[in-house]
């Protein structure tokens, strides 16, 4: 037998990327009896932003037997998140016990580097196996059902793998999308990220020590994310429009000092501190995709879509897909039917919930509303916004919520799947 025929081989499902959604399908089809093959083009761990995760991840965590790893991690505990305006001050901070004060309403902040490398090591031990440093060249079709990747190893060796089931998880690189034209970017969310860490930088006391802090800046529309993390670090960054970031010329750490500079509320914060990373530049343009499956495979996480980072949203919406998408391909093993119809019948209700935290989104970047002016005319709304900062965007109805919203700007329409597209 030769080498490509042992590293090649016929799978229930392979898996394209080991990011959280990518490990998280991997992990839980592994653990429904199926044969799984992960790979990665890169070698964990690796640098990744958006370290600060939403409380609802808490169930995908105990469906995973993911929990207690987390409870014994060296992650912040995350109870709050506190919103600043552009005048350096604060309203209450939102903590997420207040609408439920099960252990689940806390979270975590989490270095993504570690995080990942334990989601992944997890799928590992759930039964996945995973290869790393491994490049998908081409995907192979019979027809318009996707079968199989023609893959490569670090050394430029090519071999194939076949599956029944391809689960795109290759984050913004999104294959699948892009061979199929999928990808719809919205219009209004067109945003950039400049940022870096700092070690040193001022915490507020007890339980407030954890808290992510969203904090506006001087410049219209732009905004920082302040985010603890272990060993005296937190994570730092500015979003905006990304023509005004890049427009003024100048490097990024020029333009993240300034912007610092015009942020009164992080001021202070950062002035003891020592910046220990580069300053980094990532598009965080949102966007969706126009179908969630197709004939042979399925998308989760960044691959299907993504929303702008405000609140905190990417890592929720990851591990939710991707445990929607696993039970989907379950149903799609016991039918012995790989349809599009069949691997994405979670596509509608999944994009529903993002839809729900696009809208929200659409509202904090409207140029007349501020939370603290919100609740007080709207006391009764407090509990629906606490419960979507939460996450609890697929578990708890939000009703009235966007009713009263509406009042500061424009909402978008709720977009949809387009049934043609199931089984392109």
């Amino acid at each position: 037998m030769t080498a490509d025929q042992v590293r090649g081989g016929s799978w229930d499902v392979v898996v394209i990327g080991g990011g959280p959604s990518g490990s998280t399908a991997a992990a839980l089809t592994a653990q429904m009896g199926r044969r799984v093959l992960l790979v990665d083009r890169e070698q964990f761990p690796r640098f990744r932003i958006g370290e600060s995760l939403m409380p609802a991840t808490y169930w995908t965590f105990e469906r995973l037997g993911f929990l207690e790893r987390m409870k014994a991690s060296p992650f912040p505990r995350k109870h709050s998140v506190q919103f600043f305006g552009n005048d350096g001050r604060t309203g209450v901070p939102f903590y997420f016990s207040e609408v439920d004060p099960h252990e689940s309403s806390v979270t975590w902040q989490v270095d993504r580097a570690r995080f990942d490398r334990m989601l992944l090591d997890h799928a590992q031990s759930s039964g996945v196996e995973v290869r790393e440093n491994t490049n998908v060249r081409e995907i192979l079709f019979d027809g318009e059902r996707a079968i199989g990747l023609r893959l490569e190893t670090a050394g430029g060796e090519p071999y194939e793998v076949k599956a029944q089931v391809i689960v795109d998880a290759s984050g913004q690189t999104s294959l699948f999308a892009r061979r199929f034209h999928l990808r719809r970017v919205d219009p209004v969310l067109r945003h950039g990220a400049v940022f870096t860490r700092f070690r040193g930088a001022i915490r507020d006391p007890g339980i407030d020590g954890g808290a992510t802090l969203v904090l506006r800046t001087r410049t219209p529309g732009c905004w920082f994310w302040y985010i603890p993390l272990p060993d005296d670090e937190v994570s730092v960054g500015v979003v905006g429009p990304i023509g005004d970031l890049v427009s003024r010329g100048g490097d990024l750490q020029q333009i993240l000092d300034e912007e610092i500079a015009l942020c009164p509320a992080l001021v202070p914060r950062v002035a003891p501190a020592e910046q220990t990373r580069e300053v980094m530049m990532v598009r965080d343009f949102s966007y969706v995709s126009t179908a969630i499956a197709g004939q042979g495979w399925v998308l989760v996480g960044d691959a299907f879509g993504f929303l702008d980072p405000i609140y905190s949203t990417g890592v929720l919406l990851g591990l939710n897909s991707a445990e929607m998408a696993a039970d989907s391909i379950d149903d799609a093993f016991r039918r012995g039917d790989f349809s599009g119809r069949v691997l994405g019948r979670h596509g509608e209700r999944y994009l529903a919930g993002m839809e729900t935290m696009r809208k929200l989104v659409y509202v904090y970047y409207a140029p007349e509303f501020h939370f603290g002016q919100f609740l007080r005319r709207h006391p009764d709304c407090r509990m629906a916004l606490v419960h979507l900062l939460t996450g609890n965007v697929f578990r708890k109805p939000i009703d009235g919520l966007f009713d009263a919203m509406s009042e500061f700007c424009t909402l978008p329409e709720a977009r949809r799947l387009d049934p043609a597209g199931t089984d392109a």
